[in-house]
């Protein structure tokens, strides 16, 4: 695909420092017509981490805005599939004949037919180290605004971060509590970065393709119910958010983590 088909649609690829010949695709390319936001954070996020980042990857796909991420694991995974396949793009650090990390295979093939999956890299090119700055740096041109789940200082993605100020990209980040995801706490401390208190406010500003849905589960064990009124309401969410972590019953009483 020729660069020039995507100047109009992307107009950020004019600040790239690593400026692409040619990028290679997979899948829709519709997508990149829709409202895009980019998602990145680490691969090891905490829970807290992990359960806000599907919610608000969930919320953003919902409102039909598509999520942009790296197909990392990790926070990268967890976007793309709340997402969901139709609603988002990968950018591969790759050549796209690879689909790597091999543990996200199976997601990475859903993308490629429902979604779409882009990369600067020729057939054949292997993970290499080099390859993930780039492949960041085109992860933050696509999304009208980067949002940081989780980072440590000195961390791959703090230079995601570089690239979105130098493109001039509003920047926004998960709060976090002292000691975790410094990084982003730093961001936020100097007014390089805004924290997100609200996902369904944050989500406002981008939808409108879809009617916002509100997540009823988590609204509703947000009222701390007993565990056993919890199962009658919403008994396969409520397996499935024990076994990924989202809640914990305590004293008979279910929490959100």
């Amino acid at each position: 695909m020729e660069i020039a088909q995507l100047r109009a649609k992307i107009p950020a690829f004019e600040s790239m420092q690593n400026y692409p010949k040619a990028i290679y695709y997979k899948g829709d390319l519709s997508l990149l017509d829709r409202p895009k936001v980019a998602i990145v954070g680490s691969r090891k996020p905490n829970q807290y981490a992990r359960t806000y980042t599907h919610l608000l990857a969930s919320k953003l796909a919902d409102a039909g805005v598509v999520v942009v991420s790296g197909g990392a694991i990790g926070t990268d995974a967890i976007a793309h599939k709340a997402a969901g396949a139709s609603n988002t793009i990968m950018v591969a650090a790759t050549g796209l004949d690879k689909r790597y990390p091999a543990i996200n295979k199976n997601i990475i093939m859903a993308i490629e037919k429902d979604g779409l999956v882009l990369s600067q890299f020729e057939a054949g090119t292997p993970s290499q180290r080099y390859n993930f700055p780039i492949r960041n740096e085109l992860i933050v041109a696509l999304g009208a605004v980067l949002v940081v789940m989780y980072a440590d200082e000195n961390s791959g993605t703090m230079r995601s971060v570089a690239y979105a100020q130098k493109m001039k990209r509003s920047i926004y980040v998960l709060p976090h509590r002292i000691g975790e995801s410094c990084a982003t706490n730093n961001l936020v401390a100097k007014g390089e970065a805004e924290a997100i208190y609200d996902i369904d406010a944050f989500v406002a500003r981008f939808g409108g393709e879809k009617e916002q849905k509100s997540d009823a589960f988590i609204s509703y064990c947000q009222s701390n119910p007993t565990y056993e009124e919890a199962l009658k309401k919403f008994s396969s969410r409520l397996f499935e958010a024990e076994l990924n972590g989202t809640i914990v019953v305590r004293n008979g009483h279910v929490y959100i983590v």
